[in-house]
């Protein structure tokens, strides 16, 4: 009888070991699981960004080109504008011109 108790006593022992074992395993192959879809994620995320990352420096590269052409083109038009004569200069010059033309009429009579 004290040998049947003992011998449930560890049958009863090794069962829950096995149990616990199972448990274990089980946990861990749960966390092993989530560590790899972890893992997947991450790289998926790593990847897209990079991509994204690549595309905002072409856009910066694509935006940098135009302003520069902006520039370039105000600094021409800047440049040629100083070549036109302002209204008022024009204005001066047309009566400079007539009161010459005025003179000259009367020198004439």
């Amino acid at each position: 009888m004290a040998n049947q108790k003992e011998a449930n006593f560890h049958e009863d022992l090794v069962q829950a070991l096995n149990v616990k074992i199972r448990d274990l395993e089980e946990k861990q192959r749960i966390l092993r699981d989530r560590l790899i879809l972890l893992g997947e994620n991450l790289i998926e995320i790593k990847e897209k960004t990079n991509s994204e990352i690549i595309d905002i420096k072409k856009s910066i590269s694509i935006m940098k080109e135009s302003i520069d052409k902006v520039i370039s083109f105000l600094e021409i038009a800047t440049s040629e504008f100083q070549k036109f004569a302002r209204k008022e200069d024009l204005e001066i010059l047309s009566k400079k011109i007539k009161i010459s033309q005025d003179i000259e009429a009367i020198k004439k009579k």
